[in-house]
C-alpha cells in the first residue's frame, strides 16, 4: 500500500510539473495572444517569431538532455527549471518590450525541457526501478489539463483583468504548481538494479530504425505546432466565429487530459508502431477540420487534435524508456531535438504565411501534409521493425 501511494505522490508531482512548465510557462501564451495584438500591440508575425524563440529554447534543453546521462544532474536541472517556469511567466507582465518577451519564451522553452524530457525521465526511470509499468499516460495528463486549465483561466479573467494581469495572475498559480512539483519528486536512485533486484539493461534501436523514426517524428513536429501555436487565433478570424477561439483551445486540453491513458491502452492491444499511425492520421483530421467552417468543426478538430498530438508525444516517449531504461532521457532528447526543430521553423513560416496571404490555412495545410508524410515513414518502420526482428539483427547504439 506504502510502494502505490508512493507511486501516486510522485505521479502527481509529474503532472504538477507539466501543468507549470507547459501548461503555465507555454501555453499561457496561446490564449491570451488575441488579447495580447489587441492591448499589447503584438503583430502576427512577431507572434510567430515569439513561438519559434520558445521552440529553440525546448529545442535547446533537448540537446541538453541528449547530452547528458548523470541522473543527479538531470535532478537538479529539473528543479532549476520548474524555478525558471514561474520567472519565465512574470517576465511576459513586465513590459511590452519584444526582446524581453523573446527572452521570457527562450528560458520559458529550457523549463518545458527541464518538465518534459529531464522530469519525464526521471519518473519513468523510477517507475521501471520499481517494477511498474513503464506508461507514462497518467503523467501526461498534466499537459492537457494544463491547457484546459490555461483556456478555462484566460476565458473567465478577460472580462476583469487586462493581459498584463493575467500573466501576474499564472505566475501566482505557478508559486504554487512549484511546491508539489519540487517536493514531491524523490532524489533519484543510481543503481543498476530494480528494487527485486533484476537488472536494468539498454536495449538501443538500430541505426536505420532511429534515423527514419526521428523523421517522423520532425514531421510530427510540424503537424502538432501550427495548431498548438495558433489555434484561437485561426479560430477568431474564421467567420461567425470571432471570440470562440478560447473555447476551442479549451476543447483541446479536455480531449489531451485522458489522451494518454486512452493510447496507453491502445498500443497495449495494437503495439507502439501501430498506435502511433492511428493517432497521426487521427490528428490529420483534427488539424484541417476547422477550415470547414463553423463551430461545430472547430469543436470537432480541436478534440482530435487534442486527444492524438499529446498521445504521440507520451508513445514515443515512452517507446524512449522502454529502449534506455537506465537513461530514458537520453533518447527522449535525441527525439525532441528532430519535434524541436521542427517547431522552431513551422512557428515563425505560419506567422509570415499569415501576414503575407491574410489567414492561416496555408499553415494549416503545411501542418497536414507533413503529417501524411510522417504517417508513411512510421509505416515504412514498420517494414523495416519486421525485417530486422526476422533476420534477428543484432541492434547497436544510434
Amino acid at each position: 500500500m506504502n510502494e502505490q501511494k508512493e507511486r501516486i505522490k510522485i505521479l502527481s508531482a509529474g503532472i504538477f510539473s507539466l501543468i507549470l512548465v507547459l501548461g503555465v510557462a507555454r501555453f499561457a501564451y496561446t490564449p491570451l495572444l488575441p488579447l495580447m495584438q489587441q492591448q499589447a500591440g503584438l503583430g502576427i508575425a512577431e507572434a510567430g517569431w515569439l513561438a519559434a524563440v520558445n521552440y529553440a529554447g525546448y529545442l535547446s534543453g533537448a540537446v541538453l538532455a541528449a547530452m547528458i546521462s548523470d541522473l543527479v544532474l538531470k535532478d537538479r536541472l529539473y528543479r532549476i527549471g520548474m524555478v525558471i517556469a514561474v520567472l519565465s511567466t512574470a517576465m511576459m507582465g513586465l513590459t511590452t518590450d519584444s526582446t524581453v518577451w523573446a527572452v521570457s519564451r527562450f528560458v520559458a522553452g529550457l523549463s518545458s525541457a527541464a518538465g518534459m524530457l529531464f522530469g519525464t525521465g526521471l519518473i519513468l526511470n523510477w517507475l521501471i526501478r520499481h517494477n511498474h509499468r513503464s506508461e507514462l499516460g497518467i503523467h501526461f495528463a498534466g499537459i492537457g489539463l494544463g491547457i484546459a486549465g490555461c483556456a478555462a483561466a484566460v476565458a473567465l479573467m478577460s472580462s476583469w483583468l487586462d493581459w498584463r494581469e493575467q500573466w501576474f495572475a499564472f505566475t501566482a498559480f505557478g508559486c504554487v504548481l512549484l511546491v508539489p512539483a519540487l517536493r514531491w519528486l524523490p532524489p533519484p536512485d543510481r543503481s543498476a538494479v530494480t528494487k527485486t533486484g533484476e537488472a536494468m539493461i539498454d536495449r538501443p534501436p538500430t541505426a536505420l530504425f532511429m534515423r527514419l523514426f526521428m523523421v517522423a517524428y520532425f514531421c510530427a513536429g510540424i503537424g502538432y505546432v501550427v495548431s498548438a501555436t495558433f489555434i484561437v487565433a485561426i479560430v477568431d478570424q474564421l467567420p461567425g466565429l470571432a471570440g470562440r477561439g478560447t473555447l476551442v483551445f479549451l476543447a483541446i486540453g479536455i480531449a489531451a487530459a485522458p489522451a494518454c491513458i486512452v493510447w496507453d491502452f491502445v498500443a497495449r492491444r495494437t503495439g507502439d508502431l501501430n498506435a502511433l499511425i492511428l493517432a497521426a492520421v487521427l490528428q490529420i483530421g483534427g488539424i484541417l477540420l476547422p477550415l470547414a467552417g463553423g463551430l461545430p468543426a472547430a469543436l470537432a478538430g480541436a478534440l482530435l487534435f487534442g486527444g492524438t498530438f499529446i498521445g504521440m508525444v507520451s508513445l514515443v516517449l515512452t517507446m524512449a524508456g522502454r529502449y534506455y531504461p537506465t537513461r530514458p532521457a537520453k533518447m527522449m532528447g535525441k527525439m525532441t531535438v528532430s519535434y524541436g526543430i521542427a517547431q522552431i521553423a513551422a512557428p515563425a513560416l505560419t506567422g509570415w504565411l499569415a501576414a503575407s496571404l491574410g489567414g492561416y490555412a496555408a499553415g494549416l495545410y503545411l501542418a497536414a501534409a507533413a503529417m501524411v508524410v510522417g504517417v508513411v515513414l512510421l509505416l515504412v518502420l514498420k517494414v523495416v521493425e519486421r525485417r530486422e526482428a526476422a533476420g534477428n539483427m543484432p541492434a547497436f547504439e544510434a
